[in-house]
């Protein structure tokens, strides 16, 4: 019987979640496991999803950076009976298949404003006759709380439901204590994969990239004062100014927004839509600049290139402060705070960057790929399965279905 998995998962505003979701969905199916990815807002057009059963949850988004209050996509307070149709929607969608895995992404470690949502479906899981293996997929860095029983709430979460922990990350360079003062108590859960990323490699012709100014804004949600600085930092670079610049916007800006910022490029700097092809773009560059997401930093690492990163830090956010700042650690970016963002100011800091010696860190990636034998591996323990030398999953005959003589 081939294997099964469900995934869920939700970005407020940012893409990194969905993007890391459906990484893992790739890997297992690659593994010859079918996939199921149910989301609950929208699928960015450059993510690659073709080998997956998409589910369209009920949508919604966080409206703002302080991430208190859930919104449908057209702005709209959720009540009570959107609440009650997000439920029905994801236990119908698991229910409709026979699912070896539950895998949510995050959740119990953050999006507890889905605790709505995720509780009901984890106890509609565990009550099955035949239970699915219950994981949960986190990155490197968690959002820490001001109030320390919300991390509490999150350990004996995920000791009451959970199976297994995936943490993203490279334990050398980050661990789950780093941001997370209860990884004692789930540590016999967790397992370090590596980061999620790195596959998405698209062929560019032509000379786009080559030696360039790359700034970059992920969705492009919460990145105003930087594409705002980036317009007008050009001529006051020492070592960059010499060069062309490319601001790729991401998809969460508005049309409007999108075609006024490119009106307000000056020479030199080109203004364009978010490309599938970034991460190559970054391999023939001169220096990034950006946010510090997930995503883009272990773009920069692959590449190998220079970089400042402008971590987003509104509201209560520590995390990408926490990632950018572990970087500079290293000697591998110049980091200028949101709060003090200008245009002379990013200027500097991209010279600082230029400046600096090349001090590479090898990272461990393959994270997408090791999160899939993981999860197999759980499965295997847990349905008497096993794995042939192509990775693909084969049931062991004594589970395997009696089909009479």
């Amino acid at each position: 019987m081939t294997p099964k998995a469900f995934i869920h998962v939700q970005h407020l505003l940012g893409t990194g979640h969905v993007v890391r979701a459906a990484s893992i969905g790739r890997a297992l199916v690659a593994r010859g496991v079918q996939v199921t990815l149910a989301s609950g807002n929208r699928i960015p057009p450059t993510l690659d999803t073709s080998a997956l059963t998409i589910v369209e949850l009920p949508a919604c988004k966080s409206p703002d950076a302080a991430f208190k209050r859930l919104v449908t996509l057209d702005g709209e307070a959720i009540d009570e009976k959107w609440k009650s149709e997000r439920v029905k929607a994801s236990i119908q969608a698991f229910e409709d298949d026979d699912f070896d895995l539950l895998l949510t992404e995050t959740y119990p470690f953050g999006r507890r404003q889905l605790d709505f949502e995720l509780t009901p479906l984890l106890d509609h899981a565990r009550a099955k006759t035949r239970p699915p293996v219950i994981a949960t997929s986190i990155r490197d860095i968690l959002v820490r709380k001001k109030e320390l029983w919300k991390e509490q709430w999150m350990a004996d979460q995920a000791l009451k439901y959970y199976d297994r922990v995936l943490i993203h990350a490279d334990p050398d360079f980050i661990q789950l204590g780093d941001s997370f003062p209860f990884a004692d108590k789930v540590d016999h859960l967790v397992r370090y994969t590596g980061y999620v990323g790195g596959d998405r490699r698209t062929a560019t012709d032509g000379p786009d990239g080559e030696d360039e100014v790359i700034i970059s804004c992920g969705g492009g949600a919460v990145a105003e004062g930087l594409l705002s600085a980036a317009l007008a930092a050009k001529p006051l670079s020492r070592r960059a100014e010499d060069t062309a610049w490319r601001i790729l916007i991401g998809h969460d800006v508005q049309d409007d927004a999108y075609l006024e910022y490119r009106k307000s490029a000056p020479d030199g700097v080109f203004v364009e839509r978010a490309r599938r092809d970034f991460p190559e773009l970054l391999k023939r560059a001169r220096l990034s600049v950006s946010q510090a997401g997930y995503n883009t930093v272990l773009d920069v690492l692959i590449a190998d290139i220079a970089a400042v990163f402008v971590p987003f830090s509104q509201e209560n956010e520590t995390e990408q402060t926490q990632r950018a700042r572990a970087l500079e650690r290293h000697g591998r970016a110049v980091v200028l705070d949101e709060i003090h963002l200008s245009p002379e100011r990013l200027a500097a800091a991209i010279d600082d960057a230029l400046a600096l010696p090349h001090h590479p860190h090898r990272v461990l990636l393959g994270g997408a790929d090791r999160s899939a034998d993981i999860l197999l591996q759980d499965i295997d323990a847990k349905r008497g399965g096993h794995f042939d030398e192509h990775h693909q999953y084969r049931q062991s005959s004594a589970d395997a279905p009696d089909r009479g003589s």
